[in-house]
């Protein structure tokens, strides 16, 4: 005998592209968040609240009060205490929705722990803040067949993308390589909104559940472009899958295999930690410094820029190469080149 449908979903069930069939093939889906700040806090509430059957949220940061305008799962006492955002989020949304195996990992997603982190899920939503780690994700689903679904914003302006391996062009189709870091606005250097968060992690939870209810035919194969600034809502048309992809083409994984991945060391009895970037690509430090006067001190000259911003201090050299001191654990450090620099 089938097992009735909580009430709780009654709602979800009448709309006729989920029905009945579709919120039990929801029930039975696991999905994983890369990330919980702006979109993934969002995106978590959103998951629960549907009725996925398990949702597991990985995140290495801890909850700061310049969270609290977008991050809405996150309150002041999340702050006050720096809870981690993925311990925090899961602990409210279990009170959200008690039928839903609610997870938070409070973990840096590497090659090495990728594997570990989204082994066994059915769908990836990215709510990360930096391509390494995009890159990183789109390895990952492209070898094992995951689908994932992009998506970013910065200001009042945001993209958002599926991606089907197999099916659709993967993000080094779309993307071969990062832009440069130095031109690449970050929250932390250009702000954020919380509206255009909210569009955008609805359209990645949208496309969740088609896929999650088994209506591949109505995932979209283009980029939702909007700038909620200057009212441009828009799509634009994806390429095709290319032969010639590094990734989905070539099924050279050169995230997943580490080979691409930033490189941090410690450094012994300093409190600090130093970032490698195994791209080569050399920064514009005029650009970067004009990026983070606003933000903290900022001293350059033609071989260093160093910036105090908040309680870490900053020195990036023209090579990419930086030491971030304040910490001596590479995620974290990880995390502050992330959002100063980019990556």
């Amino acid at each position: 005998m089938t097992e009735p449908i909580p009430a709780r979903y009654s709602r979800q069930v009448l709309f006729e592209g989920i029905g009945s069939a579709g919120q039990r093939a929801l029930a039975g889906c696991r999905v994983a968040l890369a990330g919980c700040g702006a979109l993934g806090s969002l995106q978590a509430s959103l998951l629960v609240r549907a009725g996925f059957g398990a949702v597991r949220i990985v995140d290495r940061d801890f909850v700061e009060e310049s969270n609290l305008t977008r991050q809405v799962l996150f309150d002041e006492e999340d702050a006050r205490t720096f809870q981690p955002k993925a311990v925090a989020a899961a602990e409210k949304l279990r009170g959200v929705n008690s039928l839903v195996a609610v997870e938070g990992i409070v973990e840096d997603i590497n090659a090495d722990s990728i594997d570990r982190l989204f082994g066994g899920f059915d769908v990836i939503l990215d709510a990360t803040d930096n391509f390494e780690t995009r890159f990183l994700v789109n390895d990952y689903a492209v070898r094992t067949g995951t689908p994932w679904i992009y998506g970013a914003c910065v200001a009042m302006y945001g993209l958002s993308f599926p991606i089907l391996p197999g099916e659709t062009a993967c993000l080094r189709c779309v993307f071969e390589t990062a832009p440069p870091p130095e031109l690449s606005p970050t929250c932390d250097t250009t702000g954020v909104i919380g509206a255009i968060v909210g569009v955008i992690a609805s359209l990645q939870a949208g496309e969740a559940i088609k896929i999650a209810v088994g209506a591949r035919d109505r995932v979209s194969r283009r980029m939702a472009v909007i700038d909620l600034w200057d009212n441009l809502i828009g799509n634009a048309e994806l390429p095709d899958r290319l032969e010639t992809c590094p990734c989905c083409g070539e099924r050279r994984f050169e995230y997943l295999d580490g080979t691409r991945s930033t490189a941090t060391t410690s450094l012994c009895g300093r409190n600090a930690v130093q970032i490698r970037r195994p791209d080569g690509h050399r920064l514009d430090l005029e650009q970067l410094a004009a990026r983070l006067v606003p933000l903290g001190r900022v001293e350059r000259n033609r071989f260093l820029l160093r910036a105090d911003i908040d309680a870490y201090q900053l020195t990036v050299f023209a090579d990419g190469r930086a030491i971030v001191g304040g910490t001596g654990d590479p995620a974290v450090a990880r995390s502050v080149y992330a959002r100063y620099v980019g990556s």
